[in-house]
């Protein structure tokens, strides 16, 4: 059975980090990018990050380049997403997802249930 379990969210002030955790199993680990997406009641689910699978490749979209870094553990099939100074308007249910491919409009294969992060000022 695939399975993606977020975790790591919660609340933080504006200026803050938190650190997402994705922890994957039950499909080849390796075969597969993993992206982070967020959504917020309202508005469309924003892709914000993905790494590829084996060459370390990264994308970030414009809204968190320079704050957020996504990593990638192969050995323990974790993917992380380090987010430091954080906004009010990074306040959303962030998920991972799996694909061959990355999609940053949400074409993934499979989908976490999601981790809620909460910024307050």
């Amino acid at each position: 059975e695939v399975q993606l379990v977020e975790s790591g969210g919660g609340f933080v002030q504006a200026g803050g980090s938190l650190r997402l955790s994705c922890a994957a199993s039950g499909f080849t680990f390796d075969d597969y990018t993993i992206g982070w997406f967020r959504q917020t009641p309202g508005k469309e689910r924003e892709g914000i990050s993905c790494t590829s699978s084996s060459y370390g490749s990264t994308w970030y979209a414009d809204s968190v380049k320079g704050r957020f870094t996504i990593s990638k553990d192969n050995v323990k099939n974790m993917v992380y997403l380090q987010m430091n100074s954080l906004k009010l308007e990074d306040t959303a249910v962030y998920y991972c997802a799996a694909a061959p491919l990355c999609d940053p409009e949400g074409f993934m294969d499979y989908w976490g249930k999601g981790t809620l992060v909460t910024v307050s000022a």
